[in-house]
């Protein structure tokens, strides 16, 4: 594959978080419910090649379609636009603000959580037969994971509350990993490969990703989950933005840009 050096990607990294903050409300709100919409579209089919299977990696394995495909057209991630749009206002770009940036923010989480819960009625009315009878398997899995994620951290307490924090840095740092990856190489193939592997890793580590989470808890809410909308965003949806932001930002976007675009010094020999 047509492989870009890293001075090379990290400077498209500084141009897409430009162009986002650019981005008008109409094309960044379509393009961040779209991206909604086929991440959680994807997880539901994760969950339910998990459940068909009984082995979690093929899931993990298969979930990656679903990012693939949203970047590939064009759509916009939460935990995407925390590592870049940053970098347009750290690299003084003409109109990129902090004010800006936390516009586009607002807006890509409006469009993600809209396009997410689409998805989790449709796939709620699937997994119920039109909520007619008691879901299905995969909807009694969904129900059972909100609830493991979010009142089964709430019985930890503090200790809980920092192994959600730890578990979305991670899965932020692999996913802004992810959306880097996509940006090393020029040919389809070549960006889906790379995207592929840090994805996987995500899904099948368990890590908190707000946007799959914005579909698995309402998902889970409608198909009967022992938890409330206030354990989910209180116990899982806000601290998983916090630390999705967090990792994204300080472990792909400063260290990618402070090494590869800033980069210090070079030592003095003799």
């Amino acid at each position: 594959m047509a492989y870009l050096a890293p001075a090379e990607f990290v400077t498209k990294m500084i141009d897409a978080g430009e162009s986002k903050l650019l981005m008008s409300t109409r094309d960044t709100l379509i393009r961040s419910y779209m991206a909604g919409a086929i991440l959680a579209l994807a997880a539901a089919f994760a969950v339910t090649v998990t459940v068909n299977t009984g082995n979690p990696l093929i899931g993990a394995i298969l979930f990656p379609v679903g990012f693939c495909m949203l970047y590939l057209l064009g759509f916009d991630l939460l935990t995407g636009v925390f590592t870049l749009a940053p970098l347009a206002v750290l690299d003084k770009r003409p109109g990129a603000t902090w004010r800006a940036v936390w516009r586009n923010w607002s807006l890509v989480f409006t469009g993600n959580f809209a396009g997410a819960i689409t998805v989790a009625l449709f796939m709620a009315i699937i997994f119920t037969n039109g909520f007619s009878e008691p879901p299905n398997g995969v909807g009694e899995k969904i129900g059972h994971i909100g609830e493991g994620r979010t009142v089964g951290y709430a019985a930890h307490g503090a200790a809980g509350m920092l192994t959600l924090f730890v578990r979305a840095v991670m899965c932020n740092w692999m996913v802004s990993t992810g959306v880097v990856a996509a940006m090393m190489s020029t040919t389809v193939s070549g960006k889906v490969i790379a995207m592929w592997m840090p994805i996987m890793v995500f899904f099948y580590m368990g890590f908190e990703h707000s946007i799959v989470n914005m579909y698995l808890f309402p998902s889970g809410l409608m198909l009967g989950g022992d938890f409330t909308f206030m354990d989910y965003m209180i116990w899982n949806e806000i601290p998983t933005v916090i630390g999705n932001l967090v990792g994204g930002l300080t472990f792909v976007g400063a260290t990618l840009y402070s090494t590869h675009y800033k980069t210090g010094a070079k030592r003095k020999v003799g």
